[in-house]
């Protein structure tokens, strides 16, 4: 069986997570080519209007972040995935998704537990002390760094530095170690409660020539490979000559707007979630990038300016954002607008503020093909043009769809 073609996923039917897996490659393409093409001929005066063809990725191992739960099963400890929808693990011992040796890692940490005479967190009883294992993978300077969340849900870690001493022998790849103490009763993995066990408590990643931090909670696109191919096209798409100032709304932790900035006189990036933001100006550090800015704000409050004094958050970093200096920046100019909302999309209010004002390009990231088609009919009525949409397959064996598109004023690429 050819597998760069084929998934042949022995979990598929018990775990859930991969609805396309056991479909040939080429006809998952094809599946959600004619996905987006059915989406785009909805829009008022586009119905011969063509998407591009998908961009195709590696489909194995290419998740950078990988969950693990913990179980038990005939006495003894074993990691797994949620079947779909429900809280019964499935035990998984090579997902074919997913990153091999953060998935071995998960593996090591349920063998090293039952040595260690831990316990594992027992839901419906509330009893416990492991509950999960989180790894996130970087590459820097041609070498794999993992970083490794231990979360459990009894705030004293028995033989902590024994466990962490047997589990970075047996993996030097570990370059930091988090101990996330989530005691509630959630389906949310992590708590804010980290403490770092071992290493700096982040990893670095280099990105089209950049490198940025990823901790545990940092956002971050799960498929390396596919997040450069889809960066590298919205660059394209933004059209940049050295002269432009660029507002990178719901930006992250600034990997787009940065990876604009050594062509763009300015970018201005606009965040609500302050670990983002604060992520996002040790990136700006780390990279020494001095014509990036970023905001912690909501977008549509930014960009209309209805935000007030209460919608900013201070304590970020002297000189990287504030109240008044920022109410002065919103009345200035953007030429190009880069958004890469969530699943839910834009709002309606920041469309309009976009077309009032006097960008002429914007380049719309999208993780949902609904909601995108929703937005763009709203630019297009407000007189913008659609100029491309390309798909790009960053979750193969899944149904989801990342699409980048270009609208411009004048109708030109």
């Amino acid at each position: 069986m050819d597998k760069k073609y084929l998934f042949d996923c022995p979990y598929a039917l018990k775990c859930g997570g991969c609805s396309y897996n056991n479909i040939p490659y080429e006809k998952q393409l094809e599946k959600k080519e004619g996905r987006i093409r059915g989406l785009f001929a909805q829009l008022p005066g586009y119905k011969n209007f063509k998407p591009d063809r998908m961009i195709a990725t590696d489909p194995y191992h290419y998740r950078n972040k990988v969950h693990g739960v913990l179980g038990y099963k005939n006495s003894k400890i074993f990691s797994g995935l949620y079947s779909e929808e429900s809280h019964r693990i499935v035990e998984v011992k090579d997902c074919l998704i997913e990153d091999e040796d953060a998935s071995a890692v998960i593996g090591g940490v349920a063998e090293l537990a039952g040595s260690f005479k831990y316990t594992v967190f027992d839901e419906d009883k509330g009893r416990g002390f492991l509950r999960h294992v989180l790894v996130r993978v970087a590459h820097s300077d041609g070498v794999k760094k993992l970083l490794v969340v231990i979360v459990t849900a009894l705030k004293e870690f028995p033989k902590k530095n024994d466990f962490i001493k047997a589990l970075t022998g047996r993996f030097p790849m570990i370059e930091t170690i988090i101990w996330n103490y989530n005691p509630k009763k959630t389906s949310m993995v992590l708590s804010d409660n980290n403490t770092v066990i071992y290493g700096p408590g982040y990893i670095i990643d280099d990105m089209l020539g950049l490198k940025f931090a990823i901790s545990a909670g940092s956002f971050y696109q799960v498929n390396h490979r596919g997040a450069e191919k889809m960066y590298s096209l919205a660059k394209e798409f933004a059209g940049l000559t050295g002269n432009e100032r660029v507002l990178d709304a719901y930006c992250g932790t600034g990997t787009i707007g940065m990876l604009m900035c050594d062509m763009a006189e300015s970018v201005l990036g606009v965040e609500l979630c302050e670990s983002a933001v604060r992520d996002a100006v040790f990136n700006k550090k780390l990279n020494g990038i001095k014509n990036y800015r970023v905001v912690c704000a909501d977008a549509t409050k930014y960009i209309t300016g209805s935000g007030g004094k209460e919608n900013y958050r201070s304590g970020i970093s002297r000189g990287e954002s504030g109240p008044a200096r920022d109410r002065q920046q919103r009345g200035g100019p953007f030429d190009v607008v880069i958004m890469d909302p969530p699943r839910a999309g834009s709002t309606p209010e920041f469309i309009k503020a976009v077309i009032d004002s006097n960008i002429q390009r914007v380049v719309y990231i999208s993780c949902d093909p609904e909601t995108l088609v929703r937005d763009l009919k709203i630019f297009i009525k407000g007189g913008f043009k659609l100029i491309r949409a390309v798909p790009t397959d960053m979750f193969p064996g899944t149904a989801h769809i990342e699409t980048v598109t270009l609208l411009t004023r004048s109708g030109k690429m």
